[in-house]
């Protein structure tokens, strides 16, 4: 099976510093939405459920970055307090709506002047744009934000269907249970959609802020933080903008 750099992306990268060199070995295999066993035990661990983020740590940084940036962490900071004591299914909408509906696409090219950059959330808000991994990203630290468990969260690296043609892509996947079917954030269909309803996507690896695993199952791929140069940037700055 072909490295995940062969495909070219939605988000009009090239992928060549993360996906291949950062990956190695990595790859697709018959990787299946619904594992089991491997969710059971994450969905195990810590599941308290609880909002935690610094809401002063996080206007801090966006006065750093710029007054965009502050205006728009202040609009994402009223998103994640209402949502906060919602259920997960309305966190999700909450959060899923904000990124898609105030933010555009466009490539790391056009926003940053290079093939690959990994925004954090106030950077992302604070440029107005950016592509499919900055989408997953900035859902990602606002739902743990509000509440959601790191465990039930994955950003899931895909090869999505489009005009004919298999190109990498990136999403957020959220599993409710250890049985349920994960439900898929994503940019280029704005609503919620049960895995099955995405048949356009086929999952190669997988990652959080915890675990690195190969597909969406149970074969762990290593330590994300250390196999994931990108991931680890953009997560230390994630936190420092007080999201997790």
């Amino acid at each position: 099976m072909p490295a995940p750099t062969t495909y070219l992306s939605p988000c009009q990268r090239h992928d060549s510093g993360l996906f291949q060199g950062r990956l190695g070995a990595i790859h697709g295999g018959p990787a299946r939405w619904l594992l089991r066993s491997l969710l059971a035990t994450l969905l195990g661990m810590g599941l308290t459920g609880a909002a935690s983020w610094e809401q002063e740590r996080m206007l801090d940084a966006a006065a750093a970055i710029g007054p965009r940036a502050t205006v728009a962490a202040r609009l994402l900071q009223q998103v994640i307090e209402r949502a906060a004591p919602l259920d997960e299914a309305a966190k999700l909408a909450a959060v899923n709506n904000f990124f898609n509906q105030r933010v555009q696409f466009r490539s790391d090219v056009e926003v940053w002047g290079q093939e690959d950059y990994w925004a954090s959330p106030l950077e992302f808000l604070d440029k107005g744009s950016g592509d499919c991994e900055d989408y997953a990203i900035g859902k990602y630290a606002s739902l743990v934000a509000a509440g959601v468990p790191v465990p039930r969260l994955r950003l899931v690296y895909v090869r999505a269907q489009l005009a004919g043609s298999s190109q990498a892509h990136m999403v957020l996947a959220y599993y409710a249970s250890p049985d349920a079917e994960p439900l898929i954030l994503d940019n280029l269909v704005p609503e919620l959609r049960a895995a099955s309803r995405r048949p356009d996507l086929m999952p190669v690896f997988s990652f959080n802020s915890e675990g690195l695993w190969q597909g969406v199952g149970a074969q762990t791929a290593g330590n994300p933080l250390v196999r994931l140069s990108r991931w680890r940037e953009v997560l230390a700055k994630v936190r420092a903008e007080g999201f997790l």
